[in-house]
């Protein structure tokens, strides 16, 4: 079992079998909380990691992944109504 120390990408993660606790199944909780989200963790805390997976659940441009990343997890097991259905526009400020 390989650590993910310094990975935050979720298809690197997936697929070189890195070690990853499944938090996937909070995906519904987060459709419905609402619009705007704000999450305030500290630095090292998986902020980058979690936009990454979410980013690979909902980018249309995935859906042929989809059950290579998130079959054997959570969310892979009853997927929302809204996977893969956005385009995604990846920003990153690090």
């Amino acid at each position: 079992m390989k650590f993910p120390y310094g990975i935050s990408g979720f298809d690197t993660l997936v697929t070189e079998k890195y070690h990853y606790v499944d938090r996937t199944g909070h995906i519904p909780s987060l459709e419905e909380a609402g619009k705007q989200l704000l999450f305030l963790r500290p630095r090292r805390f998986g902020k980058s990691l979690l936009l990454s997976m979410l980013e690979n659940y909902y980018d249309r441009n995935k859906a042929d992944r989809f059950q290579e990343l998130f079959g054997g997890l959570a969310i892979g097991k009853a997927p929302t109504a809204e996977h893969n259905r956005y385009f995604v526009l990846k920003w990153d400020f690090s």
